[in-house]
């Protein structure tokens, strides 16, 4: 039986965002992102997206490419809640989805058809409740199989609607192979070098010629060339980590100021855990030199843990097994892994004062709920201007 999927994609989300939340931004360049010296732009308004911008792009470049560019620093905990609204218009429609980030998801309606229609109405459906709702627009591709669907979702940007028919080949066969999805830069230019410009030449050129360009990895890209994509739609995907990091404006050297940036981190990850009602058995710490190497260090609880104290001592000690170097750091992360939730994590004796490192955890992010992001704030951070 033929399957009916839909792949749904905010478009430029961040910036959509603050340009409905600001109408002073609305026809606008708009960047999402940080404005130091070494910001890295998170998303782009289509204003500025003409200019060249790009999300990923340095800060700096966006704006030489773009002066007249309004630049905007990110609200991550709003976006989420904008997330959460999207989706639950997506449930709507069906529960088979699956989403890949805040803004874009898949979603199987074969079950749905009787009810809404077929998919592109349903995809319709689904733009036009996210217009009327939330102010925003989505683009949608609606294809046999995951693959064909991501890539028609992007066609037609923004507010867009492609449709994919059975015959998945035909529809592949003119694309660019800079539309296969998975396929960098990188092995673009190789792909080129052998001759193949389009999706319909990989399909061509057959698993074999492909594993010897690609390596195992060609196998799969020579049968999603031809259409062939079987994956199911797998609802409620659960976060493998929750971090954050940070490229910062300049190199820090000393240990204080290396352990300061793990308490914004680890207060920041210890915020997101609480909301969403999970607990972390493995801390992780990165860190980025001046000389661009990235080196991270790990280490599992004794008892799982949602405290930004717990992620904050753990991912202090992890700095004392990473090697010792002269030179500066420019980027500083902490990420919780192995989650679960906190049905999981009952225990037959508990420590006082973990009990009350939670409750403190909690009760902070109740206060940050009731009054906004900088309701509440750690004392060592009070001079740091983004927690001002």
């Amino acid at each position: 039986m033929s399957r009916t999927i839909l792949h749904v994609d905010m478009d430029a989300f961040y910036a959509s965002v603050e340009q409905r939340d600001d109408p002073s931004l609305r026809g606008r360049p708009v960047i999402v992102g940080g404005a130091a010296r070494r910001g890295v732009v998170a998303a782009a308004s289509y204003e500025a997206r003409a200019f060249g911008v790009r999300s990923a792009m340095p800060t700096a470049q966006a704006l030489r490419l773009c002066p007249d560019a309004v630049t905007v620093r990110p609200r991550h905990a709003h976006y989420s809640a904008v997330s959460k609204q999207v989706f639950g218009i997506f449930h709507r429609y069906s529960p088979l989805v699956e989403g890949l980030s805040l803004d874009e998801a898949f979603l199987d309606v074969t079950g749905s058809i009787a009810l809404f229609g077929d998919g592109p109405t349903i995809a319709a459906r689904i733009k036009a409740d996210i217009h009327a709702e939330l102010e925003l627009t989505a683009s949608a591709g609606v294809a046999p199989c995951k693959f064909a669907a991501k890539i028609a979702s992007d066609l037609e940007k923004p507010d867009g609607l492609t449709m994919v028919g059975e015959d998945v080949a035909a529809f592949l066969a003119p694309l660019p192979l800079d539309r296969m999805w998975g396929v960098g830069p990188g092995a673009a230019e190789r792909l080129r070098q052998a001759g193949y410009e389009t999706i319909g030449d990989l399909a061509a050129a057959g698993e074999e010629r492909l594993r010897e360009l690609l390596g195992s990895w060609g196998d799969d890209v020579a049968r999603r060339a031809v259409g062939d994509d079987t994956r199911e739609v797998v609802p409620e995907r659960e976060a493998k980590s929750i971090g954050q990091e940070q490229t910062l404006e300049r190199d820090i050297r000393t240990r204080a100021q290396i352990e300061r940036e793990l308490l914004k981190h680890s207060a920041a990850v210890a915020r997101r855990l609480s909301r969403q009602g999970l607990w972390a058995s493995v801390v992780r710490i990165k860190v980025k030199y001046t000389d661009f190497k990235l080196r991270t260090r790990q280490r599992a609880l004794d008892v799982p843990a949602f405290d930004t104290d717990t992620l904050y001592r753990t991912a202090c000690s992890l700095l004392d097994e990473l090697p010792q170097r002269a030179m500066g750091i420019r980027l500083v992360g902490v990420a919780a892994a192995d989650l679960g939730s906190g049905a999981e994590q009952g225990r037959l004796f508990e420590d006082p004062a973990e009990r009350k490192r939670q409750r403190v955890e909690l009760v902070t992010a109740e206060v940050r709920e009731r009054f906004g992001h900088h309701g509440i704030t750690r004392a060592a951070l009070l001079d740091d201007p983004e927690q001002r």
